[in-house]
């Protein structure tokens, strides 16, 4: 493994990005709802989770190897799915999704991605899995899955934690709400950032690109809310996903479980697998940290069916904390931006890489062989 000597946590990588993309764009990335007080919350139970050491054991080496959903990858985690990545640094879709593909872990492509689904497909050798709003059409949820189905796509993640858009004071001061305003102030954050404006401007503006086809050529932005609440984001019930179950031929993943019920619920319509999580804590601030209801979903259901987990997790020992509590994979999300913002086209494979040599390092700490085996070392 190579990295970057000047970057060895998520934390150095996350001040290097803040001081070369604009204001608006790192406030979009780092923010929650409201008050904010559940990204403190996510972060903070993850790390009251402890795992404890069997130094006297005997194991010869560590394997990072997990599979699922009928693949062995490299380590237990993937990049999850994030709106409009090209904002933060331009085509970091394909620097995350080529990253990806070449560490052989899952890169998420998000339905708003500032890329489109067939390049991320090609860019990823198919590997790559996505991320989907419902859509209230008819007509563009069938398209949508004939054109997954066209370039290759194995693994489909609905999302069912945005039944509204989340209240997010910064991106509302910022116009980065629904719909977006540009303003002077945003103008001279860019200005103060040169080269990301410069690959900005040779990258082409970030827009939602798998999206365009089903917008109207001359739409303008202010009617961008409406074509997001009537056409992209629809009801997510049991009933809407039984009928994304019968149309998709792959893996089923539902994004965005927290509670016993629903995971209940995802089992009986049919879903290969379930994501705990709460969007990151960008959509409700009052909601329960995932890693809590994590322990309790394993327990009652991780025989019946994969259960993994994001929101929160920022470094290894987050990874193998929620592991242990439970989760057969993880997801990242902002970390794999902070990187790909720091350092460009080397970030994704350089936070790829640390990822894994601090979770080598870890495991080899606590004696533990591979990744299904952290549950034994959970402090209860």
């Amino acid at each position: 493994m190579s990295i970057n000597s000047k970057y060895p946590g998520v934390s150095d990588l996350r001040a290097k990005a803040k001081t070369r993309i604009p204001k608006f764009a790192f406030d979009y990335l780092e923010g929650g709802s409201n008050e904010e007080y559940g990204l403190a919350k996510n972060t903070n139970a993850i790390r009251e989770v402890e795992l404890r050491s069997n130094l006297l054991s005997s194991i010869s080496e560590t394997s990072l190897e997990t599979t699922i959903m009928g693949h062995t990858y490299s380590a237990p985690f993937g990049i999850a799915p994030i709106g409009l990545q090209g904002l933060m640094w331009p085509n970091s879709p394909e620097i995350l999704a080529k990253a990806a593909v070449d560490a052989n872990i899952p890169y998420v492509l998000s339905t708003v991605s500032s890329s489109s689904i067939e390049r991320i497909a090609e860019v990823s050798e198919g590997q790559a899995w996505y991320q989907l709003y419902n859509p209230t059409k008819d007509h563009i949820r069938l398209d949508l899955i004939k054109r997954l189905k066209d370039a290759g796509y194995k693994n489909l993640m609905i999302t069912v934690d945005v039944p509204t858009f989340g209240y997010r004071h910064n991106d509302i001061k910022n116009g980065l709400s629904m719909p977006p305003q540009m303003s002077i102030t945003n103008v001279i954050q860019m200005l103060k950032r040169p080269r990301w404006l410069l690959n900005t401007a040779l990258a082409g503006k970030p827009e939602m690109v798998t999206l365009k086809p089903y917008m109207d050529k001359n739409m303008p932005i202010s009617e961008l809310a409406n074509f997001m609440n009537n056409t992209v984001m629809g009801k997510v019930d049991a009933e809407s996903l039984k009928v994304i179950r019968d149309l998709w031929p792959g893996n089923l993943i539902i994004k965005g479980v927290i509670s016993e019920g629903d995971v209940a619920s995802s089992i009986a319509l049919g879903a290969d697998g379930v994501i705990v999580s709460n969007h990151g804590a960008r959509q409700l601030d009052v909601g329960e940290a995932p890693v809590r209801p994590l322990q309790r979903i394993s327990e009652l259901y991780g025989d019946k069916i994969t259960v993994m987990m994001d929101s929160g997790l920022r470094s290894s020992p987050d990874i193998a904390c929620a592991i242990a509590s439970g989760a057969q994979f993880t997801f990242l999300g902002r970390a794999f931006v902070y990187g790909v913002a720091a350092l460009g086209n080397q970030g994704g494979a350089h936070t790829i890489d640390m990822l894994k040599r601090q979770l080598t390092q870890l495991m080899g700490q606590l004696r533990c062989k591979q990744v299904s085996d952290l549950p034994h070392h959970l402090v209860k």
